[in-house]
């Protein structure tokens, strides 16, 4: 009778047997070199296995890599970003400097007459009141600013200080319908008077004779009369000369040089110092000093006829 469990070889037994046929299979195959086509053969079986055994450890690797390089994009991006802002906003502050330092410069080579002071000053507000048209300048007393002070820009004359503050002024402008300025035509001296209309781009001339000689186009400069406005400088360019016999004066429209719509600096001008009336060398005679004399003629003459 068979037993049901055979006791095969010993686990001593079995350890010795591989250790015996690896070492012979290691010398014949380093001895003999004939397990190359079955080792070429073995490799091609297994490489499969090694492919599959690595493939979700590539996955994984991939899947790390391509998440940290998506994280590392947005951070990028989003960084990008904000520098492109900062770009941005540093390229616009330069334009507007750039724009500033052009109109500065335009306002310092504006046409002055002589060397007169002048200083730079900035809006801060304009009037809300449509038909005041007027301005608030950063200038005041303490920068020396006065009432009645000549104000211009790049292109000619803008208005004059009608109030004058600490630290702002008041300034209004040559378009506002309670100012005027004595002006004279270029091309042939002949004086008029430039009245505000309310209208940015408007003057009026009233009380203009037929025979005086003004051309559409001529250039109107200050006069100097009245002791507002230096001589010389532009104020407007005639746009409109109409001769109708039936009015008793000539219909003369003209536009202001300056850009009254664009202003944002303006130039104040200080007049220039004017000699006195009397030389230095003159002199007016005291009362009691021109009765001595007249008292010493009279007895020259007396002598004279006696």
């Amino acid at each position: 009778m068979n037993p049901i469990f055979k006791h095969g070889p010993s686990p001593q037994h079995r350890l010795l047997l591989v250790l015996f046929c690896s070492v012979s299979l290691i010398f014949f195959d380093h001895k003999m070199n004939s397990f190359d086509n079955v080792r070429g053969f073995l490799q091609s079986m297994v490489s499969p296995l090694q492919y599959l055994a690595t493939t979700p450890k590539q996955m994984m690797n991939w899947a790390a890599e391509n998440i940290v390089t998506r994280r590392q994009l947005i951070n990028e991006n989003q960084q990008y970003k904000i520098a492109e802002l900062g770009f941005h906003q540093q390229l616009l502050e330069l334009e507007i400097i750039k724009k500033e330092n052009e109109r500065l410069r335009l306002l310092l080579a504006s046409p002055l007459r002589g060397e007169v002071k002048k200083m730079v000053a900035e809006i801060l507000s304009v009037n809300s009141d449509p038909y005041s048209h007027q301005v608030v300048i950063n200038r005041g007393s303490d920068d020396g600013v006065f009432e009645g002070q000549p104000v211009l820009d790049d292109e000619g004359i803008v208005g004059q200080v009608l109030h004058v503050g600490i630290n702002s002024s008041r300034v209004i402008l040559i378009t506002d319908v309670t100012h005027a300025v004595p002006v004279r035509v270029s091309r042939n001296g002949v004086r008029l008077v430039a009245s505000g209309t309310g209208q940015i781009d408007r003057l009026t001339h009233n009380f203009v004779p037929h025979s005086y000689d003004i051309r559409s186009g001529d250039l109107l400069v200050t006069s100097g009369l009245g002791d507002k406005y230096p001589e010389g400088y532009p104020v407007a360019r005639v746009t409109t000369v109409v001769h109708n016999d039936a009015n008793a004066f000539a219909l003369v429209r003209s536009e202001p040089v300056a850009k009254i719509e664009r202003l944002r600096y303006l130039l104040l001008l200080w007049p220039e110092k004017s000699p006195g009336i009397f030389a230095p060398s003159q002199k007016i005679a005291s009362p009691s000093k021109a009765k001595n004399n007249e008292s010493e003629n009279k007895k020259g003459v007396i002598n004279v006829d006696s």
